[in-house]
């Protein structure tokens, strides 16, 4: 029988500040703004015969990376059916509802999701922790939940399962 234990990760620095809008329509979207997101996993995985499950600092180095990857920028849902993204140059326009919405393309992050939420943010880091399934073997691992936190008390989540 296969011993499973559940590790919780929610360190200080598994956060990031990033800028977004939130499309609720064709039509309708809300302003430009930002958040302070905080990132939490949980890791179930298979306990070993030293009586742990693996070195999850492999995870909590990749999640700081992750969530390195994304402060700073100006988050925009590449995948929304809602918008098209035009390059100009040092310019990057995202057409929305009749607005052309100049950015530099220094300051904007195109994700491969449809909207900027918690809900899309938090199943882009399981997408980013789970394309290696050669790491998900080796270590075990049965199920990972991520929560994506946009302030205290407001989080969406995503969950991967073997």
């Amino acid at each position: 029988m296969t011993n499973l234990t559940t590790i919780e990760l929610f360190k200080e620095d598994m956060k990031f500040s990033a800028g977004h809008y939130t499309i609720f329509s064709p039509t309708h979207r809300e302003k430009l703004h930002g958040h302070n997101f905080t990132v939490y996993a949980a890791i179930t995985a298979e306990t070993n015969e030293f009586g742990m499950a693996f070195d999850y600092d492999i995870y909590k180095e990749t999640l700081r990376k992750l969530c390195k990857s994304l402060s700073e920028f100006f988050l925009v849902a590449g995948a929304s059916a809602h918008q098209t993204i035009e390059e100009d140059g040092d310019y990057l326009y995202v057409h929305f509802n009749n607005e052309k919405i100049p950015f530099l393309q220094r300051d904007v992050l195109v994700l491969p999701v449809k909207n900027i939420t918690v809900e899309e943010l938090s199943l882009w880091f399981i997408n980013e922790l789970t394309k290696e399934q050669a790491e998900l073997d080796k270590h075990g691992i049965h199920e990972i939940l991520i929560k994506v936190f946009s302030g205290p008390g407001q989080s969406g989540s995503a969950q991967w399962k073997r």
